[in-house]
């Protein structure tokens, strides 16, 4: 281990203001154990500001301290992956010279303390891990989860964080296309808001992170550094508890307007061959930007705090290279470029500054005021985070519950109206009209459906995307809810025409310190890497949120997924809408034959039942695949342009989101074992297909020669949804009740 030289310690300030107290380590989120290292490390005793420094670092949110030794098990390659995990986000290849660039990230606790600054920044954040990266951004997406709805809070929180993310994604100019939102009392005290960005590049003009050239300059542009957000990583890698407000000062300040001038500036830039590396500046702000860089780059940075623009007076250098202040990259530029630089950036009215450049003493030597303020080695800090193998035990598996053990409703149409109106079910037609996900003038498959579809600019391919997650599965039983959440966006993407091409992950997650919360993370990631083998759907970046409670009270286990795929001609793809009277209806895929459908764990039992018990719904991933393949290709062929997965609320939902979607009613036939358990049982790897009457037997035949189970169940047509030629309801009342919910409770 290489340390310090006596002249280096000498300067790196070895006096301590504060002095460093078994406290003051403790507040820096450090164990005695982390501090013995860090001394290990140093050779001596760290001032105030390497203290900042390792203490964000070595954070659970910037070094993955906890989950890493789980996340390197997941599958991360396939041929069209052209970069996985470890970089600012992941790569995949579209053809045509072509990639598209994505990745999600959490921004929970600041949403929480401060709803619109949070969710806000949160936009920004993930906006810029793919602007870095050379990319276009073409589409966010966001999965929110809040609290119960009647909680003094949640309506604060619903408006705030919608209002954050529409502020600043319609002010950027990006479409807001998909999502999710979801409400439960797990979340009261803990909200989740996920944000997602996917972006277009040239596949010969990706940027990438790792420094280089000794001699060149470091730079830094986009806004100036203030105080805020703070220890906003090291926020982020803990509990709440009843004190949670007064963190509100470690919650960043976007503005989107610089925003789009650094995207523009940074696109302008890429052009040229300015460019060595580009980071932004994201969780620990200055500090993991040119750590990271240097690290993956094998080299040292000589850094003078004093050239770090600055928008308040008297800043110290722990203030400064702790800061979160959003609109900020970092970049290594060629030597005799800064000039070139310079002038893209103050055509752009954004702030330049040489702040250092590259050495070959892999270390990071920090000056301010014309002294050492910090000399710390790179790779001991970067790469020596600490690795937990937490203890850990398993989730037992609940138990199946059989549909004999719920009780069958009298009218199943009066169900259908709860759940498609509770709030859950409802419509979020609400939120997503203050998104605008118009803008750019290639959105082609809006909210609303199973996927959002944005064209490639330019051409007739189209980008799937979906986000999904069901945290009651995960919980009840984390393999089997990993295995689903994988599937879902896999099933969306090809409900719509897409090949799945690949994942993003945003795992949110309790305390990890807690062998009941660590089991659940490790029993999803099981889950999930056998969907993404199965389904060849790799995981190419991704995002860990541990400490997702408030007084020991955990979130559900949430691991949100991101997923993108490729349509390669956007004039065959499929929407949920029925499109005709007189077309046929097929399902495709198999209910469970003992029951006619699986009830445990369905928005069936929770909402009308008021239970959450039994095993969920098991996934087969062998069907999922050849289903979901079957399903593509027959919306490739253009045979089929109507198509919907089956999933919470079971088939009658489904059927009815395909009527009301459509304004078009329909007359359908179902029966099983347990008609309850057929109309509103979760079962996996299904789908319901419209089409033209004259295409129905071909389906069909087409359906038995692959392999894939498909039932003709009935013919669209009318004002009405009827069932086995009696209960019915009309699409219209179905619908007021559906859009009804969302807006009354905002309104409240």
């Amino acid at each position: 281990m290489t340390l310090a030289s006596d002249k280096n310690r000498a300067h790196a300030a070895p006096e301590t203001t504060p002095p460093i107290t078994p406290e003051v380590i403790a507040e820096h989120g450090l164990s005695p154990a982390e501090y013995d290292k860090v001394l290990e490390i140093l050779g001596r005793e760290p001032n105030i500001t390497e203290l900042g420094i390792f203490s964000v670092m070595w954070s659970e949110h910037c070094s993955y301290k906890s989950s890493k030794k789980w996340l390197k098990t997941l599958p991360t390659t396939a041929p069209w992956v052209i970069c996985g995990p470890g970089e600012n986000a992941g790569i995949v290849d579209i053809g045509d010279g072509q990639a598209a660039i994505f990745k999600m990230e959490s921004h929970n606790h600041p949403s929480f303390i401060e709803p619109y600054q949070g969710a806000a920044t949160g936009v920004g954040g993930i906006l810029r891990d793919v602007f870095t990266m050379g990319a276009r951004p073409v589409a966010n997406l966001n999965a929110l989860r809040f609290g119960r709805p009647e909680h003094p809070k949640t309506r604060h929180l619903v408006s705030g964080v919608v209002e954050g993310i529409g502020g600043y994604g319609n002010c950027v100019g990006v479409p807001t296309v998909g999502g999710e939102v979801n409400f439960d009392e797990s979340y009261d005290g803990n909200i989740l808001v996920n944000a997602m960005t996917v972006g277009v590049a040239d596949t010969d003009r990706i940027f990438y992170s790792a420094a280089a050239g000794v001699g060149n300059p470091v730079v830094y542009v986009g806004s100036k550094t203030g105080r805020d957000g703070i220890h906003g990583a090291t926020m982020a890698s803990a509990e709440f508890s009843d004190d949670s407000e007064e963190k509100r000062p470690t919650v960043q300040v976007g503005d989107p307007f610089t925003e789009k001038l650094l995207i523009e500036a940074c696109l302008e830039l890429m052009a040229t061959d300015a460019i060595v590396a580009i980071q932004d500046m994201g969780a620990a702000g200055l500090t993991s930007s040119s750590f990271e860089m240097a690290s993956k780059g094998g080299v040292g940075i000589e850094m003078d705090l004093d050239a770090v623009p600055q928008r308040e007076t008297g800043m110290t250098p722990y203030e400064m290279l702790l800061s979160e202040s959003q609109e900020r990259m970092l970049m290594v530029l060629q030597p005799g470029k800064e000039d070139v630089a310079r002038a893209v950036f103050e055509k752009w009215e954004l702030d330049f500054a040489i702040v250092g450049h590259i050495t070959d003493t892999g270390r990071m030597v920090l000056k301010h005021g014309g002294r050492v303020v910090g000399d710390l080695p790179i790779d001991p800090l970067a790469l020596a985070s600490p690795e937990y193998d937490r203890p850990w035990t398993p989730t037992e598996k609940p138990a199946r519950l059989s549909a004999g053990e719920v009780p069958a409703p009298n009218d199943p149409m009066e169900v259908l109206k709860q759940l498609v109106s509770c709030p859950d079910g409802a419509s979020k037609r609400w939120v997503w009209e203050q998104y605008d996900h118009m803008v750019m003038g290639d959105t082609v498959g809006r909210p609303g459906g199973d996927a959002a579809v944005v064209r490639v600019h330019g051409t007739d391919k189209g980008l799937a995307m979906a986000s999904d997650c069901t945290p009651r599965y995960v919980k009840a039983d984390p393999v089997e809810g990993g295995r689903q959440v994988v599937a879902e966006t896999w099933r969306n993407i090809c409900a719509v025409g897409g090949r799945p091409l690949a994942i993003t992950d945003n795992m949110n997650f309790g305390n990890p310190e807690r062998p009941h919360i660590m089991g659940q993370f490790v029993g999803v990631i099981q889950g999930m890497g056998e969907a993404c083998t199965v389904l060849e759907y790799p995981v190419v970046s991704g995002n860990v949120s541990l400490y997702n409670e408030t007084n020991g009270r955990a979130i559900l286990p949430t691991p949100t997924i991101g997923g993108v795929g490729l349509i390669p001609d956007i004039g065959r793809m499929a929407t949920i809408a029925f499109k005709a009277a007189g077309e046929a209806i097929v399902v495709l895929g198999e209910a469970d034959p003992e029951d006619g459908g699986w009830l445990g764990q369905s928005l069936f039992l929770r909402e009308v039942h008021g239970r959450s018990d039994g095993a969920p719904p098991p996934v087969d991933l062998a069907a999922e695949r050849r289903n979901g393949d079957f399903v593509r290709d027959q919306i490739q062929a253009g045979r089929v342009t109507t198509c919907h997965d089956v999933s919470d609320g079971g088939l009658l939902v489904a059927l009815a989101e395909m009527a009301m979607a459509g304004g078009i009613g329909a007359t359908v036939e179902v029966a099983g074992p347990h008609l309850h358990a057929a109309l509103f049982g979760e079962d996996q790897g299904r789908y319901v297909v419209a089409l033209a009457e004259s295409g129905a037997e071909a389906l069909l035949a087409a359906a038995a020669a692959a392999g894939v189970p498909a039932r003709r169940i009935g013919t669209t047509g009318g004002a009405d949804l009827v069932l086995n030629g009696g209960p019915s309801v009309a699409v219209a009342e179905l619908a007021a009740a559906h859009e009804a919910w969302m807006p009354a409770y905002m309104g409240g």
